[in-house]
């Protein structure tokens, strides 16, 4: 392959077909509705356990517990992160913004990352423990150990986790850090 033929080749790479002006304002809606539902559900999350003191009822303390599950798991959190994630690929790939082309990116793209895999296998998990928990032995569950672990490790890494994405969202609006050379 010829220098000629290598430089076509990748400039036919760079230059995929993008989305209009439109489509990108489309693209956009989407994107911060996606944002906000998993940085809103998750604000949500921290706010429901705050429900749990004073309560002395198990099946209450239960259904907060499940309430909780609930909007993370099914309906605000997991598709909100999911949708965030799904929306910036799309973002990357169909306009001039690319994956990491600009630091301030690359920096969302490790956060998004690394938020959905430690909501995965941490955050989640414990809070599917909490629920479990509560299920089976109701009001006993505020004096077990591995409640109080789960819940306390969900609460300080769910805000640490909030924290970290309010601070993302103000990364896409200032966009700091300068542009990447490119070659």
């Amino acid at each position: 392959m010829t220098a000629a033929d290598k430089r076509n080749f990748r400039d036919h790479d760079i230059h995929m077909k993008k989305l209009s002006p439109k489509g990108l304002k489309w693209l956009k809606g989407f994107h911060l509705i996606a944002v906000a539902c998993w940085v809103g559900g998750a604000v949500s999350l921290l706010s429901l356990y705050f429900l749990k003191y004073g309560v002395t009822d198990g099946n209450v303390l239960y259904g907060i517990n499940r309430s909780i599950h609930h909007v993370d798991m099914s309906i605000v959190v997991v598709p909100g992160a999911i949708g965030s994630m799904l929306t910036g690929l799309i973002y990357s790939i169909f306009s001039n913004w690319g994956f990491f082309r600009h630091n301030w990116l690359t920096c969302k793209w490790i956060v998004t990352v690394t938020a959905i895999v430690f909501g995965t296998f941490y955050l989640g998990p414990w809070e599917t423990a909490m629920m479990e928990i509560s299920g089976k032995i109701g009001m006993a569950s505020l004096t077990d150990a591995s409640y109080l672990y789960n819940q306390q490790m969900n609460l300080i890494f769910g805000t640490v986790q909030v924290a970290v994405l309010m601070i993302t969202i103000f990364i896409s609006i200032l966009k700091p850090w300068k542009t990447k050379k490119t070659a």
